[in-house]
């Protein structure tokens, strides 16, 4: 298959799973990795987006078969947004990934499948981020050996929901409240793009999370 993956930041999270996908897989298909979508000149099989902030207009997505998004909530509720970041500060502990065609609709496409992964409430950062990571490529590979095979299903936008975008605002630790209550959000803050942090007497103070081995 001829496959490009388009993800439009290379400090993304993501980016050095995605390196690793196209190495283990590059005896089996014609992969390349992009960072913008001025890039795509060729077509092929798949267009995956991952972690990719631009719009792709119709006029490129005709140039594949398959245009496919990978969206970390259970479609068609958590539309938008970071889902898997709002479903951990809301108390869920099984977080579930949508493989959906790419529509002009927010995350509204077609939903070829659906991959569960279970956390168990300690997990920081790094380790969420490697959890949903590894779930993210192996619906790549699903897609890549099972789609010519499968058919999607459409989604019930009439049950749809949306989360709005996150801020570096969101990241603000309540200094009044207790450490247990908020400790989900801990848990979720990006250490070096958003780390979470409170402000005291007119300073800011960043927090870093870390386990100990003691």
């Amino acid at each position: 298959m001829k496959i490009t993956i388009l993800c439009t930041n290379q400090k993304h999270p993501v980016y050095e799973y995605l390196e690793k996908w196209v190495e283990h897989n590059k005896n089996s298909h014609q992969i390349v990795l992009l960072n913008s979508v001025k890039e795509v000149n060729l077509g092929g099989d798949i267009l995956f987006l991952i972690s990719c902030s631009e719009i792709i207009k119709k006029e490129v997505r005709d140039k594949f078969r398959f245009n496919l998004v990978i969206h970390a909530s259970d479609l068609p509720e958590g539309r938008g947004w970071s889902p898997h970041i709002w479903d951990i500060l809301a108390g869920k502990d099984v977080l579930t990934l949508s493989l959906l065609n790419a529509e002009d609709g927010v995350d509204a496409g077609d939903i070829w499948r659906k991959l569960r992964i279970t956390l168990t409430g300690n997990e920081l950062f790094n380790e969420i981020n490697h959890k949903l990571f590894e779930a993210e490529l192996e619906l790549m590979t699903w897609a890549c050996e099972n789609i010519d095979l499968s058919k999607p299903e459409k989604q019930l936008h009439e049950r749809g929901s949306y989360h709005r975008k996150r801020t570096p605002v969101d990241s603000e630790i309540d200094i009044q409240a207790s450490l247990f209550s908020q400790f989900n959000l801990l848990r979720v803050c990006d250490p070096d793009r958003f780390p979470a942090f409170f402000v005291l007497n007119g300073q800011k103070y960043n927090i870093r999370l870390e386990k100990s081995d003691d």
